[in-house]
């Protein structure tokens, strides 16, 4: 009875359930409150709920084939350890190939800026003389278009590599598998964003006469360069090895410098230096190929959910799921939000493109945003919004990588290991933070901001995995 008195005569105690805004109503009226993040699985779709219910009866076999996932992602050891022209390294490598990022995509649905890399590329592997000859060899059917993913391959934006273009090589030391990128040119108008005229070719050539040559002799006279610890002390340093590499890309110049002025020709050194001193995003890249390294290890176990590639080519946004094979289950690629460069504004913005999301695919990027603040002043919101979505996307992961701590979390580990399953119980779409690139070729970069994936390529994913277990 004293109890019962207790609560009829002391203040109100409320527990809110659901919906948010009534936690915030409370608040407003000085009612103490604590909101409870709930909402029914699926959001209540009876549809999904039913397969949801049906892969269930199979969970103990999931759960199996996701541990095995989980250690290959856990154990992978990313070594940077060469370079290599794209031809003469990438198995199955053709020379009238050229690699794009995202899902398969034809030349005439290519979007503005990754035809215009196109272009750039054929110019630069001399199979074409303008722009004018390019366009018409790459409609012709002689060239082959394919995904950088189906090649064991990663690059940003457009994510464009041909033959002759020089790539990293990383290798994932526990299981053996290779996975490579092409260069970061930097910032502005570069070929990544469409850009093609010919101080871009020349560009290109430079990195592949002169910065190609130089990192490679520097990487194999340190013996490889070990990204795993690189990442974890860049993490904690205020990167989140997406959009933010300041700290990553000088901690990879210090650790190549010693061997740079030993190897480098004297003549070259000072634009060698030069350029990595005044690219703060050259990490990028390697960042992403040691993602895909650590990821294609842990693709192709059968019943496994985990989301092992996450792409997008300018027009479809794309996921693979380990134990799904290599196929592609796609939706239309969203539009940014995000913070423009002084005169443009959404009517200018390509809709998402880039094989970058690899890194939150791997628990970096928006993942890891609670351990950069400061990528907020780039991409949008505030320090609150960062930690805040680092903390959302535990819900939708299968574990948290010990590897790389947030110190803002208290070291709290990564959460890692996108699982389809979690993402459409909770309805939480994954988090991804990256560049706004102009709708048209050789414009650039026009912004920054957060994007979600789809729901659309994970509910697909479940129909395939419900159709298999059935």
């Amino acid at each position: 009875m004293t109890l019962s008195r207790d609560l009829i005569n002391g203040p109100v105690k409320v527990i809110n359930v659901g919906l948010e805004s009534f936690a915030h109503d409370l608040t407003s009226l000085g009612v103490a409150n604590i909101h409870v993040e709930w909402r029914p699985p699926a959001n209540g779709d009876p549809h999904l709920v039913r397969l949801l219910a049906l892969i269930e009866e199979n969970i103990d076999v999931i759960n199996t084939a996701n541990q095995k996932a989980v250690n290959r992602l856990l154990e992978a050891q990313p070594k940077l350890v060469d370079v290599k022209l794209a031809g003469e390294v990438i198995p199955g490598f053709e020379r009238n190939m050229i690699l794009h990022s995202g899902p398969p995509i034809t030349w005439s649905k290519m979007c503005g800026p990754m035809r215009g890399a196109v272009i750039g590329a054929l110019i630069y592997e001399g199979l074409a003389d303008n722009a004018e000859q390019a366009e018409k060899l790459a409609a012709s059917g002689e060239i082959k278009f394919a995904p950088c993913h189906e090649y064991s391959a990663v690059g940003p934006m457009s994510g464009i590599i041909s033959a002759s273009m020089p790539v990293f090589v990383v290798e994932n030391e526990t299981a053996g598998n290779r996975a490579y990128s092409n260069f970061n040119e930097g910032l502005g108008k570069v070929l990544r964003f469409g850009a093609n005229s010919p101080e871009i070719i020349e560009r290109l050539r430079w990195i592949r006469d002169v910065l190609a040559p130089a990192l490679r002799n520097a990487i194999l006279a340190c013996g490889g360069v070990d990204l795993k610890t690189l990442t974890a002390k860049a993490l904690q340093m205020g990167d989140e090895c997406h959009n933010r590499n300041l700290a990553a890309t000088s901690l990879l110049t210090r650790t190549l410098m010693p061997a740079l002025v030993k190897t480098c020709p004297p003549n070259k050194l000072e634009e060698v230096a030069s350029f990595l001193a005044k690219n703060d995003h050259f990490y990028l890249n390697i960042s992403m190929a040691a993602c895909k390294a650590i990821l294609d290890a842990a693709h192709g176990i059968p019943g496994s959910t985990l989301v092992t590639a996450m792409a997008r080519n300018g027009v479809e946004f794309g996921i693979r799921v380990s134990g799904l094979g290599n196929e592609w289950f796609t939706a239309p690629a969203p539009y940014i939000k995000g913070l423009y460069f002084p005169g443009y504004n959404d009517e200018d913005a390509n809709p998402d493109l880039g094989d970058s999301a690899i890194t939150e695919t791997c628990g970096l990027g928006g993942f890891a945003m609670a351990a950069a603040p400061a990528i907020v002043q780039f991409v949008g919101g505030t320090p609150q919004d960062a930690l805040n979505y680092t903390l959302e996307m535990y819900n939708i992961t299968l574990t948290s990588n010990p590897a790389y701590t947030i110190p803002n979390l208290g070291f709290r580990p990564t959460p890692t290991g996108i699982d389809v399953l979690k993402v459409v119980e909770t309805g939480i779409n994954p988090i991804i933070n990256t560049g706004i690139a102009h709708r048209e070729a050789g414009v650039g970069q026009i912004g920054a901001g957060l994007v979600r994936a789809p729901m659309e390529c994970f509910v697909a994913a479940l129909h395939r995995l419900a159709e298999i277990i059935s």
